[in-house]
C-alpha cells in the first residue's frame, strides 16, 4: 500500500509537469515504467487509490447524458465586434463605478466545462448547457490529465474552464483518423460530448481554467486571485493576464491579444474584457444572460471569397425587406455556407454588391454569413433590383432610410414571424405553435392578427392538415393556458422592436400595468437602464398607433391577463418603495436582500430614476449613489437596513 500511494503522488507529479506547467522532469519511458509497475500492483490488491493516473483511460460506453444542475449559474459573455461596441461597455461600467480597472485575458474557442470538487476530491464535470443545469461528462473527463483529481481546497468548489484541442493535435489526429475533423471547436465538443469516453481520449482535449464560479468558505477580490487560487490548487490556466486602468490600455491588451494568437497552438476568437473587483461586480449585477461586468471581444471572423447566382428578399415581422444573396458553396468556419445576408438596400448599394460579383464573406458566432464587400464584378454581373412591390404580396412598397419596408400589416411573412413571436417560450408559451403551424393558420384559417387565437374551436383547428384529435386538444390548451401570463413576457409578446426580455422586465417593473405604460413618454422611457433613445422612440410611436393598441384591447377582451409579478404583495416595511442596492453589504448577497425586499412589500430597481424612493447603499457604492444624492432621495447604510428588518 506504501508503495502503491508513493508510485501515484509520483506519477501525479510527473502529470502536473508535463500537462500543466508543459516542462516534463522525466522521460516517457520512465513515466511508463513506474506507471506500469503501479497498474501491475493494483491488479495483485485489487485496490485503486482515488486519484490514481490508471483512472485517466476511456471506459466502456455510457449509454446517454444525464442533467447535472451547477451550484451557481454559470453565465456566457456579451459580446463586441466593434470599439464603439466596447465603448458602449465601458460607458456603462463607469456610470457605475469610479476609476474602474480591468482585467484582459484571451478568448478561446472551444467548449465550457464546469469540474466539482467536495472534501479536496474530484466529483462531478459537466457543460454549460444553459447556464443553470448542463451535460454531466464525467466519464468524458476522467481521460483527460491537465486537471487534478484532488485538491488542498477541502470546501464545495466550482471551477469554469474551456476545454480545447490543440491545433497540432488535431492535425497529428487528422493524419490517420477515418474521418477528418474541420476545426479544433467542433472536435472538441464532439469529443466531450461522445457517449464513448474512448473517443474523447482518442481525440486528447484539455482544459484551460480561468474562474472560480462557486467556493462554499473564503472570497476571491480579483481576478488575478482567481488564477493564482487555480495554480495554487493545480489547475492549469493560460498566463496571460493584463492589468488595465482605462479604456486605451484595454485597447492596447486587446491588439497585443490579436497579434499574439497567431502564434498560439490553440484556438482563439476573441478577448475577454472583466472588470477586475468582486465587489464591484457584484454592485453590477447581472441580466438574463450575462454579467453587467464583462465582455467578450470578437476578432474579426473567418473569411473566405465566393460568387453571388442571386439575391432574394426576405420580409420581417416588422415588415422590412432585407436582402439575402445564394452564393457559390464555400467552406467557412467549419460548415458548407450557400447563403449570405446584407442589412438593407443602403448597404447593397454601399457595398457594390452585383449578381455575378465576387464577394468576401464572414462568418461569425454560428450566425448567417455577412457580405463584407465585393472584391470585383465579373463581366456580365447585373444590378440587384430594388423591389417596387413586396415579392410576398404584391404591396408598393415604401423606403425608410437605407430601409425598404412591405406596408401591408396583413403580408404572410409578417404575420406568421408575428405569430410564431407572440407563441415564442420566453414570450406567451403556447406550445406546438411553431413557424409551419402559423403559416398553415394564416393559409387555411384566414389568421391575421394574434389576438384571433383565441377565438378558435376545435372545429376550426380540425380542417388543418397533420392536426388529428391529440394535437388539436394540446394546441388549444396550450392557447387557453397562455392567458395567465406574467407582464414582461406579454410585453416581450408583442414584438415592439428593440424590446427584449431584459427591457422588458424593466417596463413590467417600472410601470406594472399595461395602461400605464401605453401612457408613458419617450422621456420617461429613457430613464429605464435598458433603454436607449432609439428603442424609446419606438416604444413610444409603437403605443400611439391605432392598430397596435386595438390589437392590445382585443387580446384583453379575449381573456389575456397580463400580471405584474410583485402586484401580490401589498404591506410589509417597504411597501410602495421603489428600492435600489449599490455597493457590498456585508451580511447579505444581492440576491438575499433582493427577495427580502421584495417579500416586504417593496419593489427592486437595477438603476435610480425619478421613481426611485429609497437607495440601500454598502461598501464602495458608486454612481447610483452619487446620482441619489443628486435628486435627493432617501438614503440609509447596511446599519439602517437591519435596523428596519427588526422593526
Amino acid at each position: 500500500m506504501d508503495r502503491m500511494r508513493e508510485l501515484v503522488d509520483i506519477l501525479n507529479k510527473w502529470a502536473y509537469e508535463y500537462y500543466v506547467l508543459d516542462n516534463p522532469s522525466v522521460s516517457d519511458r520512465e513515466y511508463d515504467r513506474l506507471y506500469d509497475e503501479l497498474k501491475a500492483l493494483e491488479n495483485e490488491s485489487g485496490r485503486v487509490e482515488f486519484d490514481s493516473p490508471t483512472k485517466r483511460v476511456g471506459g466502456e460506453p455510457v449509454k446517454g447524458f444525464a442533467r447535472h444542475a451547477h451550484i451557481s449559474k454559470l453565465y456566457s459573455l456579451d459580446k463586441a465586434v466593434t470599439e464603439e461596441q466596447l465603448g458602449a461597455f465601458f460607458t456603462r461600467i463607469e456610470k457605475a463605478v469610479k476609476n474602474p480597472r480591468y482585467t484582459v485575458e484571451y478568448k478561446f474557442d472551444g467548449l465550457t466545462m464546469c469540474l466539482t470538487y467536495e472534501n479536496g476530491k474530484f466529483v462531478k464535470a459537466s457543460t454549460r448547457g444553459n447556464g443553470v443545469e448542463g451535460e454531466d461528462v464525467t466519464a468524458q473527463c476522467l481521460t483527460i490529465k491537465s486537471f487534478p483529481l484532488t485538491i488542498e481546497y477541502k470546501g464545495i468548489l466550482e471551477v469554469q474552464g474551456e476545454a480545447v484541442i490543440r491545433l497540432s493535435v488535431l492535425d497529428e489526429y487528422n493524419k490517420t483518423a477515418k474521418e477528418q475533423l474541420k476545426n479544433a471547436r467542433n472536435a472538441v465538443a464532439g469529443a466531450i460530448r461522445n457517449l464513448d469516453p474512448k473517443v474523447t481520449a482518442e481525440r486528447k482535449p484539455e482544459i484551460l481554467f480561468y474562474n472560480v464560479n462557486y467556493m462554499s468558505d473564503g472570497k476571491l477580490d480579483t481576478q488575478m486571485q482567481h488564477f493564482e487560487f487555480l495554480k495554487e490548487q493545480g489547475f492549469k490556466v493560460f498566463a496571460h493576464l493584463k492589468y488595465c486602468n482605462d479604456r486605451e490600455q484595454v485597447l492596447q491588451a486587446i491588439e497585443e491579444i490579436e497579434v499574439g494568437r497567431k502564434n498560439l497552438d490553440v484556438l482563439t476568437d476573441g478577448a475577454v474584457v472583466k472588470l477586475d473587483s468582486t465587489a464591484e461586480r457584484e454592485a453590477l449585477g447581472y441580466t438574463d444572460k450575462f454579467p453587467r461586468w464583462a465582455i467578450a471581444y470578437k476578432f474579426e471572423a473567418e473569411e473566405s471569397i465566393t460568387t453571388v447566382k442571386d439575391v432574394i428578399w426576405q420580409v420581417g415581422r416588422t415588415g422590412k425587406l432585407t436582402p439575402l444573396a445564394m452564393v457559390e458553396p464555400v467552406e467557412l468556419a467549419g460548415a458548407t455556407v450557400r447563403k449570405a445576408t446584407l442589412n438593407n438596400y443602403g448597404d447593397l448599394t454601399r457595398k457594390g454588391v452585383k449578381i455575378g460579383s465576387k464577394v468576401l464573406i464572414r462568418r461569425s458566432n454560428e450566425v448567417i454569413p455577412e457580405i463584407l464587400g465585393t472584391v470585383e464584378n465579373a463581366e456580365g454581373s447585373r444590378e440587384v433590383q430594388k423591389p417596387d412591390i413586396c415579392p410576398y404580396c404584391g404591396t408598393g412598397t415604401m423606403e425608410i432610410g437605407a430601409n425598404v419596408f412591405c406596408p401591408n400589416l396583413y403580408c404572410r411573412p409578417r404575420v406568421v414571424g408575428k405569430v410564431a413571436h407572440f407563441a415564442s417560450k420566453d414570450a406567451m408559451d403556447i406550445e406546438g405553435l411553431s413557424e409551419m403551424t402559423a403559416g398553415q393558420m394564416y393559409d387555411e384559417l384566414e389568421l391575421r392578427n394574434c389576438s384571433e387565437l383565441y377565438g378558435y374551436t376545435e372545429e376550426d383547428l380540425g380542417k388543418l392538415e397533420g392536426f388529428k384529435t391529440r394535437k388539436t386538444a394540446n394546441i388549444l390548451g396550450a392557447i387557453n393556458k397562455s392567458k395567465q401570463v406574467t407582464l414582461d413576457r406579454f410585453i416581450f409578446a408583442l414584438g415592439i422592436d428593440g424590446i427584449g426580455k431584459v427591457a422588458a422586465k424593466d417596463l413590467a417593473k417600472t410601470y406594472k400595468s399595461i395602461s400605464a405604460l401605453k401612457s408613458a413618454t419617450k422621456e420617461q422611457f429613457i430613464e429605464l437602464e435598458n433603454i436607449g433613445e432609439v428603442t424609446a422612440d419606438n416604444l413610444e410611436r409603437w403605443f400611439k398607433t391605432d392598430y397596435n393598441i386595438n390589437e392590445v384591447y382585443a387580446l384583453l377582451n379575449a381573456g389575456v391577463n397580463p400580471v405584474f409579478g410583485g402586484e401580490s404583495v401589498k404591506t410589509g416595511i417597504f411597501a410602495g418603495q421603489s428600492v435600489v442596492l449599490t455597493g457590498t453589504l456585508e451580511s447579505f448577497k444581492r440576491s438575499e436582500a433582493q427577495k427580502i425586499i421584495e417579500e416586504n412589500g417593496g419593489e427592486c430597481q437595477s438603476a435610480v430614476t425619478s421613481k426611485t424612493t429609497l437607495v440601500i447603499a454598502g461598501e464602495a457604492a458608486g454612481s447610483k449613489l452619487d446620482k441619489a444624492k443628486k435628486l435627493g432621495i432617501n438614503v440609509i447604510d447596511e446599519v439602517q437596513f437591519k435596523n428596519m428588518l427588526k422593526g
